[in-house]
C-alpha cells in the first residue's frame, strides 16, 4: 500500500519541511536546504527517503540533481484520505435514507 510509505516518510518533521519547500517547485538540495537546520547532506538523505516513497521524482541536470513533487505518488496518498469521506458521506446518506 503506497500511502502507508507516505505517510510514514512525512511522519518526520524535517522531512515534512523539505517537502513543503518543493510546492513552489522543483529546485535543487542546495536550495531546499537553504534556511533549514541541517545539512545538504541530511537534506539528501531525506530526499532519499520520499523519493523511495514515490513523493518526489528527480532529474540530472549538469552536474546537480533536481528534485519535484512527484503528481502521482500524491494521488495514491489523496485517494486514501479520500476514502475518509467517501465512507463519511456513505454513512450520512445511508443514516438520512433510514430516516425518510
Amino acid at each position: 500500500m503506497a500511502y502507508e510509505l507516505a505517510l510514514s516518510s512525512l511522519s518526520d518533521p524535517t522531512r515534512r519541511a523539505v517537502f513543503e519547500r518543493l510546492r513552489t517547485g522543483p529546485m535543487g538540495v542546495a536550495e531546499i536546504a537553504s534556511g533549514l537546520p541541517v545539512s545538504r547532506p541530511a537534506v539528501s538523505q531525506h530526499l532519499k527517503v520520499l523519493k523511495e516513497a514515490g513523493l518526489v521524482v528527480d532529474e540530472p541536470r549538469g552536474t546537480a540533481r533536481i528534485y519535484r513533487i512527484h503528481a502521482e505518488g500524491l494521488r495514491d496518498l489523496r485517494d486514501w484520505l479520500d476514502s475518509f469521506w467517501d465512507d463519511a458521506l456513505t454513512r450520512f446518506k445511508d443514516h438520512a435514507e433510514r430516516d425518510t
